[in-house]
């Protein structure tokens, strides 16, 4: 599995490339942006946005993970489609191609016959990137690829990406929008119970580079299965409950309704931020404890990369409406026990399009256990 950890982390860093080379070409960065409509569409928001950078990002993934793992082909999912219409209102569906010059020829379509921007894009595409990590590399699992699946968000927060805000966090900061929300999400789960196993997240747009016109991005990594808890970073100690003043800071959405944020404001500090993704990377890194959604507005690739490396933390992403539900002695589809973790295997009967993935229970990411059973507590009676 240390191949399977190292190619992923490789190709997070080609991603996280092509994401800042999308972003350079600011003119041509906004003919790449179409609405989303239909089944595609996140019902959250008035605009959602789907970019080349992500359609394109998502494809190279799937194109290099299936290379070298053809028995995972069928098994790597991901947010976009891949058809993109082009200025000229030609549909054409992305694909990476075995050769640099073939993968050019397909993106000039996309951009209207631009062969500089096609041609810059496509070397982004097949470069080779090496993201060396000795921990990473001499991990061993008893785990074949056959056994899994991998869920890909090419950008989360693609509307920070979109708008391009260039917000920097202090070293090691928190940051509520803007660029650093977006984020290359990778996730590992098993095919027959849906448990995430290994996550790779890659942060494109960490800090600004020397020259400050630029960006440097960081990555992180995480698996957890059977006895095996490995992570790129350490338990945050100031994110247990343990605090001397006893308080917990929870991260929200901004659109979190009103009667949440007024059952949880007792637990200490309100925090709001952009992007899932980022919001559960904040409690990884103990900027928060603990990040709570209500709504169904996350979806399977949203969490499924940062729940893995929650769980080799040992904490996880748990359902919160089978969490309350649990706390008042019910259960829902079978399930019970107090935090039903999220799992990524079965999609949900009677909806289509993007729904049939949603986390339709909304979420509780968390590092602590006892900082659930406060959020449960808090909410439980009042939702």
């Amino acid at each position: 599995m240390a191949d399977l950890l190292r190619l992923l982390l490789n190709v997070s860093e080609k991603a996280a490339n092509v994401a800042r080379v999308c972003r350079q070409e600011a003119p041509l960065f906004e003919l790449l942006v179409q609405e989303k409509t239909g089944a595609d569409k996140n019902k959250k928001f008035v605009q959602d946005f789907k970019t080349l950078a992500d359609v394109v990002i998502q494809e190279m993934i799937r194109h290099d993970v299936g290379a070298q793992f053809p028995e995972m082909v069928g098994f790597i999912h991901g947010e976009e489609s891949n058809k993109f219409e082009n200025g000229l209102g030609e549909s054409v569906t992305v694909t990476v191609c075995a050769q640099e010059k073939d993968t050019a020829a397909l993106l000039a379509t996309v951009l209207d016959g631009d062969q500089t921007a096609a041609s810059l894009l496509a070397r982004a595409i097949h470069q080779e990137l090496q993201l060396r990590d000795e921990a990473a590399e001499a991990l061993q699992l008893p785990l074949s690829p056959v056994d899994l699946g991998i869920w890909i968000d090419p950008i989360d927060a693609t509307s920070q990406y979109i708008e391009g805000k260039e917000e920097v966090a202090p070293e090691g900061g928190f940051c509520s929008s803007g660029l650093p929300c977006a984020l290359v999400l990778i996730g590992v789960y098993l095919r027959a119970s849906g448990e995430p196993v290994m996550g790779v997240i890659n942060q494109p747009f960490n800090q600004k580079d020397s020259t400050g016109n630029g960006w440097k991005g960081q990555h992180f990594w995480g698996v957890s299965y059977g006895s095996v808890n490995t992570c790129s970073l350490p338990r945050p100690v100031n994110s247990l409950l343990g605090k001397e003043d006893g308080t917990v800071s929870v991260v929200l959405s901004s659109s979190e309704k009103q009667d949440v944020k007024d059952a949880l404001a007792p637990l200490g500090r309100l925090m709001y931020a952009s992007g899932a993704g980022y919001k559960i990377l904040c409690v990884i890194l103990g900027l928060a404890d603990v990040y709570v959604l209500s709504e169904g507005s996350t979806f399977k690739w949203d969490s499924c990369a940062p729940h893995a490396l929650l769980r080799a933390l040992g904490g996880g992403v748990a359902d919160l409406r089978e969490s309350l539900s649990a706390s008042r002695g019910c259960v829902i589809e079978g399930k019970a026990g107090h935090g039903a973790e999220l799992t990524y295997h079965i999609p949900r009967t009677g909806c289509q399009g993007v729904e049939k993935w949603a986390n339709h229970g909304g979420l509780v990411a968390y590092l602590d256990s006892k900082v659930l059973m406060k959020v449960v507590g808090e909410l439980s009676g009042k939702r």
